[in-house]
């Protein structure tokens, strides 16, 4: 052996040996970092999913007890709050339940599948409001003739729901009809109300004069309500989208760990 190459092989194993640890060192530190992540993004899936489940408790509880509650159109029936709260709460049931396996599984499938359906629906949400503010004149059109056609259903069978909806509105909001207390006079073919929408409730007051009913749109009154509470939905928008971003930032931190664990460790 020349002593060029007993001087190569002397040089190699501390060389290797080196290379060695420092694969070692990152094994380690992207074992650590995935572990902390890990356990991280299961807490907040756990939380996730418990939210779920609390929402779709409470869609459940409405459909029980009050029937179709809420439902105002006659277009879309099935648009009413506990529909709305059952279908919302299964979804995110789902969601965070993919998110808690594949935290907890490491599995590099199924945190994909959690990262691609919340992306999904964030960007709908974002479509969604985007659309609502493009074409807010066109809504509000829409909304109210559809809910005038909705008051034609007010006390008629298998339509609970759009008549309790209807009385709770304009009891808590002192309001009558959609644009105009008159519009319940095409729905009954005469100048009458329902008795929710007099100023002191009694039995067929709705008979008596205009002048012991609420004079004030519905439709404005809760509008003007919500602008009022602009701050309030803002808030709960912008929490809903944080939660919705941070869920994104640890299934791709997450995913991205779980790479390089697989790389340095392999």
């Amino acid at each position: 052996m020349s002593p060029t190459s007993a001087s190569l092989i002397f040089w190699e194993g501390p060389v290797l040996l080196v290379q060695s640890q420092q694969e070692l060192k990152r094994c380690s530190m992207a074992h650590n970092c995935l572990q902390c992540i890990k356990y991280l993004m299961f807490v907040f899936n756990l939380l996730f999913w418990l939210g779920g489940c609390g929402i779709l408790g409470v869609g459940i509880w409405l459909a029980v007890t009050q029937g179709n509650f809420a439902t105002l159109s006659s277009s879309f029936p099935s648009l009413s709050a506990a529909n709305l709260l059952i279908v919302t709460g299964t979804f995110v049931m789902i969601i965070g339940f993919v998110g808690c396996i594949g935290a907890i599984k490491e599995n590099k499938g199924l945190l994909l599948s959690f990262f691609i359906m919340l992306l999904i629906i964030f960007l709908l949400e974002l479509t969604i409001v985007i659309l609502f503010f493009v074409y807010t004149d066109k809504i509000d059109k829409y909304a109210q003739q559809d809910l005038k056609k909705g008051l034609h259903l007010y006390g008629t069978d298998g339509n609970i729901g759009l008549t309790n909806a209807w009385s709770i509105i304009q009891t808590d909001f002192r309001c009558c009809g959609v644009s105009n207390y008159t519009d319940w006079f095409e729905v009954y073919n005469t100048t009458r109300v329902p008795d929710s929408c007099c100023l002191e409730f009694s039995e067929n007051c709705g008979l008596h004069s205009p002048g012991t009913w609420w004079k004030a749109p519905c439709y404005e009154t809760v509008k003007i309500w919500l602008q009022e509470n602009l701050l309030a939905v803002g808030i709960f928008a912008l929490c809903t989208a944080l939660v919705q971003i941070l869920g994104l930032t640890f299934a791709m931190t997450m995913y991205c760990q779980v790479v390089k664990a697989d790389t340095y460790c392999a």
